[in-house]
């Protein structure tokens, strides 16, 4: 799955890297200064540690089901529970259900504990025909 986040140009962006423990995949987000979206706090920006989750789901779900294509999302929710501080985020995805068209997945996004997120995903991707 590294593969698949090197060939994706904001994933790139973000600097991210994938660990893989057998059907389990872990993405980390390494700190750096263009992700602080409020200087005085400091604290990264929402967009980044979404577009992070994201990409997390879409790539645990081109490893579960790999297609010709990736998972096109059809709807994303992301919850922000606390402020992201500069340091490296972690991220893992599972998916909850999936059918022969979409997979509903969720994620979440934590720096130190995994018990203590700092955003949470739940989104559907469509995952075969990927055409709308």
């Amino acid at each position: 799955m590294t593969d698949l986040l090197s060939t994706l140009p904001y994933a790139r962006f973000l600097g991210l890297a994938s660990a893989q423990e057998g059907d389990v995949l872990t993405v980390t987000m390494p700190f750096a200064d263009k992700l602080i979206g409020n200087p005085v706090l400091p604290a990264l920006h929402g967009g980044s540690t979404a577009a992070m989750l994201e990409l997390t789901a879409v790539a645990q779900v081109a490893l579960l089901y790999p297609r010709l294509k990736l998972p096109r999302p059809i709807n994303v929710t992301v919850a922000y529970l606390r402020s992201g501080r500069p340091v490296d985020v972690h991220a893992r995805a599972r998916i909850s259900k999936a059918g022969k068209r979409v997979a509903h997945v969720q994620a979440e996004a934590w720096q130190d504990d995994p018990d203590n997120p700092i955003a949470s995903l739940s989104a559907h991707f469509l995952v075969a025909g990927n055409d709308f």
